[in-house]
């Protein structure tokens, strides 16, 4: 027998130390890293006292026979004492292993860190506990890892991607993304394994991070997530292009979806004998939006054109006789009557063409200069207005909601509901517009009861929008139901 019957006692002790640790490091909270490392500490300095005492070198692997009813308390004991020993390098390597600034990257390198303490704390128990030849284990281990590399390198190498993506860190979860493959969306997940993408049709993608680091990336979520978008036009060559420039920027200065600042961009790109190509340059506030903005864009883009006389090119591929192309002599600039403005209007979608010839010849012409306030918030317009041409911003409670473009109207709720304008109209460029009074409307509601309810749908739709940015379904029936309600009061329909 190796060991005296007095040790018995001793390394009763030291079990019962080391399992108290267990029980006391699992209870401590980990929100609370200082006292745990001092408990921790205390634990392991008296685990080594007792060891010290007993005569034990927990460094050193003693030979002892397996009959000797101590040996499972000498093991048992050596054992513990290198977990404590292992717990406390990781408290001190995930308290004092930090980089500044760069928290990912830290818990990074401390989950590295741990990692080899763990397997030098495995490797130390078996050679001075058990006795086991280290060296001829580790060769042994090479010869498997080396067959396991070879088995797992694709699984190898998305992992050390992936602990170079998060060291690198060309994105975080939340970024937009665009790949050189084609793929785009937002990150939503990133492990050691993958990377996963919300595509804009709702799909996820899963890229193997190997993959994921051969590819160029760029991230649109930085600095922030305005994008520029850029869309190319062909006007017919019958202004000059310093006045289809002016044109094209206020129609930009129209858009309600785009980015104000930076302010948008116009540039002339080419000019020849068949077109104008200008190049119109904007942001918006996130991909997401590229769309709605464009349609807007596009949709003011003819607008403006239409009432500030310009034609669109015929297409480079289109086969067309010289002779016909417009230029500044034959040219025919699109006529704004309005007749053409009213057919452009949502509310009066569902009157007959003789109805509304009949409200075009009652129209008048109104003129605006810049920096007119043509309404106030909570005065009443009697008369509809379309815009004729120019930018109108209204404003709620001195917030911009939004600006109005040619092929607008406004004051309907005035005319038609006896209401109050809910935003102040200001003329942000010269403006012109068509009015019709109410007079013109009487007798199309007398002759047609139903057009007042679509009226009131509209009305009620319109107003929501410019007081609140989003119409909330129940406040919109209530809201039409009382237009309805006014319209037929105000006209007896």
């Amino acid at each position: 027998m190796i060991y005296d019957a007095l040790f018995g006692k001793p390394l009763n002790s030291l079990i019962t130390v080391g399992c108290a640790g267990i029980v006391v490091w699992y209870f401590l909270s980990s929100q609370r890293p200082t006292t745990r490392l001092v408990v921790q500490i205390l634990f392991f300095a008296v685990m080594t006292l007792i060891l010290i005492g007993s005569g034990i070198e927990p460094h050193r692997f003693q030979g002892y026979e397996t009959q000797d009813p101590q040996a499972l308390l000498v093991i048992l004991a050596k054992s513990l004492w290198w977990v404590h020993l292992a717990w406390a390098v990781i408290g001190f390597i995930r308290l004092y292993l930090v980089l500044e600034g760069s928290p990912r990257e830290a818990r990074l390198l401390q989950d590295l860190v741990i990692g080899v303490v763990y397997i030098g704390m495995v490797l130390s128990i078996l050679a001075f506990v058990f006795g086991v030849p280290i060296g001829t284990l580790v060769a042994t281990s090479g010869v498997v890892a080396i067959i396991l590399g070879l088995a797992l390198q694709n699984t190898l190498a998305d992992v050390f991607s992936g602990i170079a993506l998060t060291l690198g860190r060309p994105y975080v979860i939340g970024d937009w993304i665009l790949l050189s493959d084609g793929t785009e969306g937002r990150v939503v997940e990133s492990n050691w394994r993958a990377t996963h993408i919300l595509t804009p049709g709702n799909n996820i993608v899963v890229l193997p991070n190997s993959f994921l680091a051969k590819l160029g990336l760029t991230n649109i979520s930085r600095p922030d997530e305005t994008h520029l978008l850029i869309l190319t036009i062909r006007i017919a060559p019958t202004r000059m292009p310093a006045s289809v420039r002016q044109v094209m920027l206020t129609a930009l200065a129209s858009c309600n979806s785009i980015v104000r600042e930076p302010p948008p961009v116009v540039a002339l790109k080419g000019l020849d004998a068949t077109s104008l190509e200008v190049e119109l340059q904007f942001r918006v506030t996130s991909p997401s939006q590229r769309v709605p903005a464009r349609n807007e864009v596009l949709d003011l883009v003819y607008r403006h054109c239409k009432s500030a006389g310009l034609l669109l090119a015929i297409p480079p591929s289109a086969a067309v006789l010289t002779a016909t192309l417009p230029t500044e002599e034959n040219a025919q600039p699109p006529s704004v009557t309005p007749l053409a403005l009213i057919d452009a209007i949502p509310v009066f979608a569902t009157l007959t063409s003789d109805e509304k010839q009949r409200l075009a010849e009652t129209a008048t012409v109104r003129e605006f200069r810049k920096g007119d306030v043509i309404v106030q918030e909570g005065e009443m317009l009697p008369a509809l207005m379309m815009v004729r041409a120019g930018i109108i911003a209204a404003r709620h409670a001195g917030e911009e909601r939004g600006r109005l473009a040619p092929g607008d109207f406004f004051g309907e709720t005035g005319l038609l509901a006896g209401m109050q304008e809910v935003c102040t109209l200001e003329a942000l460029t010269s403006v012109i517009t068509y009015e019709i009074d109410q007079e013109a409307f009487a007798p199309l509601l007398a002759e047609r009861p139903t057009l007042a309810e679509e009226i009131a749908e509209q009305l009620a739709g319109r107003a929501e929008r410019f007081r609140n940015g989003t119409a909330q379904s129940a406040e919109h029936a209530r809201s039409a139901h009382a237009i309805l309600k006014t319209i037929r009061t105000i006209f007896g329909a």
